[in-house]
């Protein structure tokens, strides 16, 4: 018996540690949970070229606090690309009320999602993004789960992320730690971390650990993940993200 509530009394703590930083930005309202999703921003932040006055191509992928009370928990992320004088970007990503939920439209590639503003992670240009583009559309045509969404743990709008991220060979983007489902791997246990600079072991996304010169050291637990950046530091926090440096934009 006393085992069993030594057991217990661990588990509360260890979801009270997990929990926290979600519970605090929630009830420090920084996050907004009001308000219809059709009147909240979603304007461009102009982070991202003009094709009117840039002709390269481009690749960049955003993230940003999901809408509601989901962007106490985590982001949304998706990627956004444009071939060589193409007149505008296409939009790749994820969506839970769409079926199938992959989704690849032209739309405006910065702006905020639902109230939230976007967060450049990696941006890809000329050569380098006009030799990815066709591999990324590849790689959304065939990701194996359109038809399947979970928020926790995976497969959601992260996940293929993640996914299209490992199937396109020098393509490399540091997720942050606040992506849940970044950490559902297909097909496996075990994969290259998203950033291309480690790896990750990962049981169907509710746990794992990945250890990356990008990352740093991550931990997942019960789908929720924290660590430390040793490269760039910061110390990662459930819902809260980084504390420290900022992470850096890959480039391409």
């Amino acid at each position: 018996m006393k085992m069993l509530l030594r057991w217990l009394h661990s588990l509360v703590a260890l979801l009270a540690l997990l929990l926290a930083g979600p519970v605090w930005l929630l009830a420090s309202n920084q996050v907004a949970t009001d308000g219809h999703w059709s009147s909240l921003d979603r304007s461009s932040a102009g982070i991202a070229p003009d094709p009117a006055v840039n002709a390269e191509a481009v690749v960049q992928v955003y993230s940003a606090r999901a809408y509601n009370w989901r962007g106490a928990f985590g982001e949304h992320i998706w990627i956004a690309t444009k071939t060589e004088n193409a007149d505008s970007y296409r939009l790749h990503q994820v969506l839970s009320w769409r079926r199938p939920t992959v989704v690849s439209s032209i739309d405006t590639p910065d702006r905020a999602w639902f109230g939230s503003p976007p967060t450049l992670l990696a941006d890809y240009r000329g050569e380098a993004a006009a030799q990815i583009i066709p591999q990324i559309e590849a790689a959304a045509a065939d990701y194996p789960q359109a038809e399947l969404y979970r928020v926790w743990p995976g497969p959601n709008s992260n996940s293929f992320i993640a996914w299209v991220i490992r199937e396109v060979p020098g393509f490399e983007v540091t997720l942050p730690v606040t992506a849940i489902g970044k950490d559902y791997i297909f097909n496996g246990v075990f994969a290259a971390a998203p950033s291309g600079s480690g790896y990750q072991l990962s049981l169907g996304g509710g746990g794992g650990i990945m250890l990356a010169l990008e990352e740093g050291i991550e931990l997942n637990l019960l789908g929720l993940s924290f660590g430390i950046d040793v490269m760039r530091p910061a110390l990662k926090l459930p819902g809260i993200g980084r504390l420290g440096m900022p992470v850096k934009v890959t480039e391409g």
